[in-house]
């Protein structure tokens, strides 16, 4: 099961979600979309036994716009995510001053000797942190008021996905190889107009000659 939550700070709206436990979490890390932006507590750590709660160790995901940078979040819509982490993270609502980690979907590593639910990074550096305080109930209950839980497929969902930018890619492609071909034609077009400018001229030249050798030599005497 995944959780749905919408933040309207942001237009057009901000799709936020939770994995309902560390299990849920693992199909997340797998089949995130390359807009995902994950975000976790850096300070706490996540325990291996079952999960009785949303999740000992909340991983929120923001998915951001196609046109949207995950190094330029609106500071609202981050304090949103990392207050949905704080309140969904079993040791992380009791505590203040926690520390938010947040990097895009694509920076996330996982593999074998991992635990379920463990994570951790291509780069380190590729990453952000911000400190929660305290809880800010205000914002949590506004975003609980949107909470929707779906059992959606995520390998079918990004594979859809895969193919929706695959299909944009190849039109892009094809629109960049048209403008060329057009823009290689106009150039040709211009280059042959260039070099036949004075075609006519020549020809009517050599037209004139031509008629004047053709006279017969007392052509003259008539003028005389």
């Amino acid at each position: 099961m995944v959780y749905y939550f919408t933040s309207d700070i942001v237009s057009p709206s901000a799709s936020i979600y939770v994995g309902k436990d560390k299990f849920e979490n693992e199909e997340l890390i797998k089949y995130g979309l390359e807009q995902d932006v994950w975000v976790r507590s850096s300070a706490l750590p996540c325990p291996a036994g079952p999960l009785d709660s949303l999740t000992a160790c909340a991983h929120v995901y923001l998915r951001l716009q196609d046109d949207e940078s995950w190094e330029n979040i609106p500071k609202e819509l981050l304090e949103d995510c990392a207050q949905l982490t704080k309140a969904n993270s079993i040791e992380g609502n009791k505590k203040d001053n926690i520390t938010i980690i947040y990097t895009p979907w694509s920076n996330l590593l996982k593999n074998a000797s991992m635990v379920t639910g463990q994570v951790s990074f291509h780069n380190p550096k590729l990453t952000r942190k911000i400190l929660v305080a305290t809880r800010q109930n205000p914002i949590v209950n506004r975003l609980n008021k949107t909470k929707v839980e779906s059992y959606p497929d995520l390998r079918a969902e990004k594979e859809n996905y895969l193919k929706i930018k695959r299909k944009e890619e190849r039109r892009i492609r094809e629109e960049k190889k048209n403008v060329e071909k057009h823009e290689r034609k106009e150039r040709d077009d211009l280059k042959w107009q260039k070099e036949h400018a004075y075609d006519d001229l020549m020809s009517e030249d050599s037209v004139v000659q031509s008629s004047n050798q053709d006279r017969d030599p007392d052509f003259l005497d008539d003028f005389m």
